[in-house]
């Protein structure tokens, strides 16, 4: 099995245009779009799950409020 990187997640969130009304939801759409036993990596960890990744991005700011929830925006992803 693969990882996927972290900003392969914010883009999803991007593409919602609705956002995401909780991390559980989030959550949930991750694992629709990567599968349910997938793991993440970033530039600084590696090896976690869908719920380990959501809780270490809200950690580092890289959620905003928006309608009922939240989502992300472009100048929270680093171009690297």
């Amino acid at each position: 099995m693969g990882s996927v990187h972290g900003h392969e997640v914010l883009h999803m969130m991007l593409e919602s245009e609705e956002g995401f009304a909780s991390a559980e939801a989030l959550v949930a759409a991750i694992a629709a779009r990567f599968g349910a036993a997938c793991r993440f990596h970033t530039c600084s960890a590696e090896g976690m799950t869908a719920r380990e990744l959501v809780d270490f991005l809200a950690e580092r700011g890289k959620f905003v409020p928006g309608g009922a929830g939240f989502n992300t925006e472009l100048g929270k992803i680093c171009a690297h």
